[in-house]
């Protein structure tokens, strides 16, 4: 049996303006398993970009708790953001600095000894073939290498859990492909994914389990191949349709 590395409990998030108050998250609850990846599906404004956000500690949720190991996570919100990774879909670049120079401020950040930065940048740049560019301004990368540098930057200090937004989105089939295996490698080195994408394929053929939001609830969370065999479907995508359809039909009654 899996261990529960993060618990979500009771989370809802609030914004308001002059004119109006959205429930973006709705008492959200439920555990993250030590080294699974998790899908995070919805449709855009679901609320699963506010939730990733808040537990990145981005975002503070109006109401709530995340326990990591028992503990609220805001209790020492630095030492918990020294065991997590957060690859972003915008990718926030400093074009000022070549591959290799982002990577060794990315250490410094985390308090890297000179050594541990050494081998980690060695390590980062063979395993996603970036080896050659380490000089290369980032501006001068296509698009796939971008992305590339991203996660390496992301896994830069060796980090026990790792929020993934929309990683491959952009990307042609065959960069797609092959960010999946860096994916499952992490997961097989025994790191815990969050992995937020609205590729369906994606996320049946890479998540132990899918976790739906929508509308700020939570409306499943199960193993692809459950959820699958429920709604007597071989296409997850199907699969989510439905579940979005059966709240279409809970808010005409």
């Amino acid at each position: 049996m899996q261990n529960t590395l993060l618990k979500i409990d009771k989370i809802s998030k609030i914004y308001t303006s002059e004119k109006e108050k959205v429930e973006a998250l709705k008492n959200i609850s439920f555990d993250i398993k030590e080294k699974e990846i998790l899908g995070l599906l919805g449709v855009n404004g679901a609320g699963k970009t506010t939730l990733s956000s808040i537990i990145a500690t981005l975002l503070k949720p109006t109401s709530g708790d995340i326990l990591f190991n028992g503990n609220s996570i805001y209790k020492d919100v630095v030492s918990f953001r020294k065991i997590l990774g957060f690859c972003p879909q915008v990718q926030n670049l400093d074009l000022d600095l070549n591959v290799k120079e982002n990577l060794t401020f990315a250490g410094r950040y985390y308090l890297l000894t000179k050594k541990q930065i050494k081998q980690r940048i060695e390590y980062l740049l063979e395993k996603f073939d970036l080896t050659r560019y380490e000089k290369f301004s980032l501006n001068s990368l296509s698009g796939g290498y971008k992305q590339r540098f991203l996660i390496a930057r992301t896994l830069m200090h060796d980090p026990k859990l790792i929020i993934m937004d929309e990683p491959t989105v952009g990307l042609d089939p065959q960069l797609r492909r092959l960010l999946w295996k860096y994916i499952l490698d992490l997961k097989a080195e025994g790191k815990t994914i969050i992995l937020t994408t609205h590729y369906l394929d994606e996320a049946d053929i890479l998540s132990d389990r899918i976790c739906v939001i929508d509308a700020g609830s939570l409306k499943a969370l199960e193993k692809p191949s459950k959820l699958k065999e429920r709604w007597k479907s071989e296409s997850l995508e199907d699969v989510f349709l439905e579940l979005i359809k059966e709240k279409d039909k809970e808010e005409k009654k």
